[in-house]
């Protein structure tokens, strides 16, 4: 684990590298004085991309570092939680009728689950397939692998457990009028109009939307919510298929005997998830990361040419040792 960490933090000036920074700031203690040092800001990050960029790998190298029963259960109470969006649109449907702006007034309903997730820092799928991603690809290494398959794993078990648990609570507990079940059943019913293709495709802009929107948090500040709200309002209004959101309605219908399992699987499970993952990984997270790959370059040279000008003795030594490794050795025994 301690490897994976130092992985998460050495791509960028200030991460594990600062050890022998600090080593170096050590020695320049004795020499400030004398006008010796070159002063140049420290921990200065080449781009504000690759600022987000490592806040959200360090991030993620966290989260692949979770215990997996931490995991799953912050991913059951995220998949309690995304109910909240069938709960809240149903409602919303069941009472707003159908006036002309009915269904722009219901969807608003659709981002309740997401702000509830989001903030509360819960463990949802579709914002794994960014952030845990970003550390694979600065490091594909095998055991980065591996975390990543365990990470995805347990999340995604988890976030169906909580829906499941959600579905069945809603259908057989008295807590909604009958208004709202055949509202529950009418969003249930619309979903599966779709055709496995159709929820292939709008899933991967789903998958898309939520990983600008995991990008877009760090930066947000006190806007947080509102960029909550506004990315995934637009999910709702185009009807983008989500993983999660999508199985809450799914296991409702199931339960309630509107549609079977083959159903929730086939028409709309598997190709609503490799949408999401699409969309959310080999989309979105393989550009944000080819974007900062020449920032990775950039800083790497500035930091040696930072060391070699404030340390020209170590430098030159450095490159003596490398001119002494090409030569060819002498025998021994000779003087």
């Amino acid at each position: 684990m301690s490897e994976q960490k130092n992985h998460a933090e050495d791509d960028f000036e200030g991460g594990t590298e600062s050890t022998e920074g600090e080593t170096e700031n050590t020695q320049e203690k004795g020499q400030e004085n004398s006008g010796e040092i070159e002063h140049e800001p420290d921990h200065e990050l080449p781009s504000q991309a690759a600022a987000v960029h490592q806040r959200l790998r360090m991030d993620g190298q966290k989260e692949l570092s979770r215990d997996s029963m931490a995991l799953l259960w912050s991913a059951i109470a995220a998949g309690i939680s995304m109910s909240f969006s069938m709960v809240a649109r149903g409602i919303m449907h069941a009472h707003v009728g159908d006036i002309p702006a009915g269904f722009l007034i219901e969807c608003l309903g659709y981002t309740v689950g997401f702000i509830v997730v989001i903030l509360a820092r819960q463990q949802l799928f579709t914002e794994n397939t960014v952030t845990a991603v970003l550390p694979v690809m600065s490091h594909p290494t095998p055991g980065n692998f591996a975390a990543m398959g365990r990470l995805w794993g347990v999340v995604l078990l988890g976030n169906l457990i909580g829906a499941a648990l959600s579905a069945a609570t809603f259908l057989h507990m008295p807590m909604f009028d009958q208004a709202t079940h055949d509202a529950f059943r009418t969003l249930g019913e619309h979903l599966m109009a779709k055709t496995p293709f159709e929820m292939f495709a709008s899933a991967i802009l789903a998958g898309w939307m939520i990983a600008t929107l995991v990008w877009l948090i760090p930066a947000a500040g006190d806007a947080k919510v509102w960029i909550i709200v506004i990315i995934t309002y637009v999910m709702a209004i185009g009807e983008f298929a989500h993983i999660i959101v999508g199985s809450s309605e799914m296991f409702y219908m199931v339960f309630a005997g509107h549609a079977d399992w083959n159903d929730f699987f086939f028409v709309f499970g598997l190709p609503t998830l490799a949408g999401n993952v699409v969309g959310g990984t080999f989309i979105f997270a393989l550009i944000s990361h080819a974007q900062i790959r020449g920032d990775l370059e950039a800083q790497r040279e500035r930091k040696q040419g930072l060391i070699q000008r404030r340390h020209p003795l170590r430098a030159t030594k450095h490159k003596g040792q490398e001119m002494a490794g090409k030569r060819t050795p002498q025998r021994k025994g000779r003087r």
